[in-house]
């Protein structure tokens, strides 16, 4: 297997993780600017951007569940060393993202404001007024997020992370830009940060879909597969796609029920969860950054047919993982003390939050590598319904069943949820890495 020593050196890797790492940092430092520049809009713009944002969570996960199953067939065939299929599996990839993305848009624009009292029925006039509109500009942009994401899945596959942080970074810089135009300048309200994140996500769609027809590259898009309906690659990136994004459905449906329970504990167990999740969004990603290495080397690995090659880079990658995980996980503990002298919070509520950090961390650093990367490297793999069976049951068995106990009956409040989500990224590490162990991810079959 010289060829794979020789794609998979430590310089790969770290070519591969570096830009993954700088690319998720960016998006959530751009997603602060955003939220700090959305709030000199109005209290309504902000309430209605924020409600919006948990309903696009849906889509987003949707086409993120799709590139994945994409990512993980174009890997598996570039293993195979059959380059032709690898383009042709982007290439559908592409025009069924296109389809399903433009069907939805469709329907949200269509029942815009039925779906959106519906959900939000309770909320004042005018944050409603900013929800629709919010929500009829963003759902026009589904399309090209869908797009982007394909490209994304083609361009990771390869290991050629670098050109999705240069994208990453041109289209937030013009996010933030149009933000502060739109909402200063213009004074365009809702529709003046909008129009921004929409004119930001098609110019990263149509950049990536043009690199990605360049012929200069092994694997790329051509017209003949795009216009042409493959049934069996299809139905290959679905039976990924598809448990992956009826887990992260789970996953966003128990977290909206366990919001419901923070709102029961209080004003100062409140303020010091949300603050304290910002934090916890920092320090997971270097833990999510690894996924889609994962996805890329064990999803070559399984299509060259080298399983041995594959378990030694799963050894690999884990120890890196964790070493990174901790590492970054630490320096965010130290540094949260230096982070709350921004927020105007009561000492107790502070202290509150040192300890869901502490209990965040040190979990997210030792355990989050094995029910996190680890599941992306089995999903690589084919191993998919196992993985979204084990997910789906802790999900909802352990974090959300456990903080109900913990947080309510045991009257621990938000310290019961963290120690919950600990308790889940346990579960599923000691499960998976069974699993890793077991070899039994060795025997299935994605190209």
């Amino acid at each position: 297997m010289e060829r794979q020593a020789a794609l998979f050196s430590n310089k790969s890797l770290k070519a591969m993780i570096v830009p993954l790492f700088f690319e998720q940092l960016l998006v959530m430092f751009v997603g602060l600017a955003d939220t700090l520049i959305v709030s000199y809009a109005g209290e309504a713009a902000v309430s209605g951007v924020s409600l919006v944002n948990q309903f696009n969570t849906v889509f987003i996960f949707l086409f993120t569940a799709l590139a994945s199953g994409g990512a993980v067939v174009i890997s598996q065939y570039i293993g195979k060393g059959a380059k032709e299929e690898a383009g042709e599996a982007a290439s559908q990839l592409l025009a069924f993202s296109t389809v399903f993305s433009v069907l939805a848009s469709a329907l949200v624009l269509i029942g815009n404001e039925r779906i959106l009292r519906l959900m939000f029925g309770k909320v004042e006039e005018d944050v409603m007024e900013a929800c629709i509109a919010y929500l009829r500009i963003s759902a026009y942009s589904y399309p090209a997020l869908a797009i982007y994401n394909s490209g994304a899945a083609l361009f990771r596959s390869i290991g050629k992370t670098s050109v999705t942080m240069y994208l990453s970074i041109a289209s937030n810089i013009i996010n933030v830009v149009g933000n502060l135009i739109g909402v200063f300048a213009l004074k365009a309200g809702v529709a003046g940060v909008a129009y921004p994140s929409l004119v930001a996500r098609m110019f990263s769609a149509a950049v990536i879909t043009w690199l990605c027809f360049r012929e200069r590259k092994e694997v790329v898009y051509r017209c003949k597969w795009i216009f042409k309906k493959n049934g069996r690659l299809m139905k290959t990136i679905l039976r990924i796609a598809i448990p992956n994004g009826l887990e992260n459905g789970v996953f966003q449906l128990v977290k909206v029920a366990l919001s419901s329970i923070v709102a029961l504990f209080g004003t100062y167990q409140i303020a010091a969860n949300g603050v304290a999740q910002s934090i916890w969004s920092l320090a997971a990603l270097a833990g999510v950054s690894m996924g889609p290495v994962f996805i890329t080397v064990i999803g070559q690995c399984m299509g060259s047919g080298d399983r041995k090659e594959a378990d030694a880079y799963f050894q690999k990658l884990m120890k890196i993982t964790l070493l990174l995980s901790s590492a970054w996980n630490l320096l965010v503990f130290v540094l949260t003390p230096a982070f709350l002298k921004i927020y105007a919070l009561e000492p107790e509520t502070k202290r509150l939050v040192v300890w869901l950090t502490l209990i965040h961390n040190l979990f997210n650093a030792v355990a989050f590598p094995f029910s996190g990367a680890l599941s992306n490297g089995l999903r690589a793999a084919g191993d998919v319904k196992f993985t979204m069976y084990v997910s789906v049951l802790s999900t909802i068995a352990v974090r959300l069943l456990l903080s109900y106990f913990l947080g309510i009956t045991l009257q621990m409040g938000v310290i019961g949820i963290a120690v919950a989500m600990a308790c889940d990224w346990m579960a599923r590490a000691v499960v998976f890495y069974w699993r890793l162990k077991s070899g039994r991810w060795k025997a299935f079959e994605v190209v």
